[in-house]
């Protein structure tokens, strides 16, 4: 363990009655944003199941999901409030504060744990100067440790501001994604080849992909001996 992990403070329990961030003028919904509503509403047999499509709304709208934005989102639904926060604060796709521009999600689940996620968690950590759940002072970049993003056979992965995902991850390659960050330049959407499917199609099932990566046998952590 790093003497900057060591040295990570305690994490505060959230207030109790928070300061409200969005002022009520802007607490409303556009006629455009209405008409979307309903399309969602429709979809199910009840309308509060639509709770998740309205809250990514919010997020769309204010960028993350202070209180008094998930209650918009309760109240559009005549939901319950704590019901509404209970589907926010599960998932970590949902920002419940502002985040920097990029929100590099690091996945330390079995896998990635065991195939160096936390080795990639900690090279971030110091790389940027911030702890796990902490922005750079420049607001652009936000480090977050996340459960299974569904990848195992690239491990160690990460996800990007809930968008593309990176593969195969290195220091190296961290290096590299955030000068690539830094200059504004989004990773692609890449398709990692299944052995499996390369004589029959390049390994790859998709066609919608921009890149894509040859599967390698994934590392082992620095902290498996």
């Amino acid at each position: 363990m790093s003497h900057f992990d060591i040295e990570r403070p305690i994490v505060k329990l959230p207030e109790q009655q928070p300061e409200q961030q969005i002022p009520d003028e802007e607490l409303v919904w556009t006629d455009e944003e209405q008409e979307r509503i309903e399309e969602r509403k429709a979809k199910y047999p009840d309308p509060k199941s639509a709770i998740m499509d309205l809250l990514w709304m919010a997020q769309e709208k204010y960028d993350y999901l202070p209180p008094e934005a998930i209650r918009l989102c309760a109240d559009t639904l005549d939901m319950d409030y704590a019901r509404a926060y209970g589907v926010a604060t599960f998932y970590t796709q949902y920002y419940k504060e502002e985040k920097g521009k990029f929100v590099l999600d690091v996945c330390t689940c079995f896998s990635c744990q065991m195939m160096g996620g936390y080795d990639i968690l900690h090279y971030l950590e110091e790389k940027l100067g911030i702890h796990k759940g902490e922005t750079t002072d420049d607001g652009l970049f936000t480090v977050e440790e996340v459960e299974c993003l569904g990848c195992c056979g690239s491990a160690p992965m990460m996800q990007v501001t809930n968008g593309p995902y990176v593969h195969n991850l290195t220091k190296d390659k961290v290096d590299a994604l955030l000068d690539d960050l830094k200059d504004g330049n989004m990773p692609p959407f890449v398709s990692v080849t299944l052995p499996q499917d390369e004589d029959e199609m390049g390994g790859n099932r998709r066609s919608d992909v921009e890149a894509t990566e040859t599967y390698q046998t994934p590392p082992r952590s620095e902290a498996v001996k």
